[in-house]
C-alpha cells in the first residue's frame, strides 16, 4: 500500500511540474509578443519622427499623384508602397519594399521625376 501511495505521490508532482513549465513556456511567448508589439510601435513612432524632421508630412498613400504610382509600377515592378509623405515643395518621399525583400525611399516631385537631396 505504501508503493501505491508513494507512486501516486510522484505521479501527481510531476503532472504538477509538468503544468507549470507549460504555463511558464506560456506566459514567456506571451511577453515576447508584447515586446515585439512594443518594438514595432517605437519603430513607428522613430519613423514618423525623422519624416517630419526632415519636413516631410505624412500622407496616404492613395493620396499620391497618378504620374508617382505610375513611375513606381514602370522602375520596379512588383514593388509595394508602404508608406508616403509630402513637404511644402511638393515633393513626395515614397518608401518602397522589392520583391527581393529590400525596401528604401524614393523622393519625387509631382510628375514622378527623382528629386535630387
Amino acid at each position: 500500500m505504501k508503493k501505491l501511495f508513494i507512486t501516486a505521490v510522484f505521479a501527481l508532482g510531476s503532472l504538477t511540474a509538468f503544468a507549470q513549465e507549460e504555463q511558464a513556456t506560456e506566459a514567456q511567448d506571451a511577453a515576447t509578443e508584447v515586446q515585439d508589439q512594443a518594438n514595432e510601435a517605437q519603430d513607428a513612432a522613430q519613423d514618423a519622427a525623422a519624416t517630419a524632421q526632415d519636413g516631410f508630412n505624412e500622407i496616404a498613400v492613395e493620396e499620391l499623384p497618378e504620374a508617382v504610382t505610375s513611375m513606381i509600377e514602370t522602375n520596379y515592378p512588383g514593388a509595394s508602397v508602404n508608406g508616403a509623405a509630402k513637404n511644402e515643395e511638393g515633393h513626395y518621399k515614397v518608401e518602397v519594399s522589392l520583391e527581393d525583400g529590400t525596401s528604401g525611399a524614393l523622393i519625387v516631385d509631382e510628375e514622378g521625376n527623382a528629386v535630387e537631396q
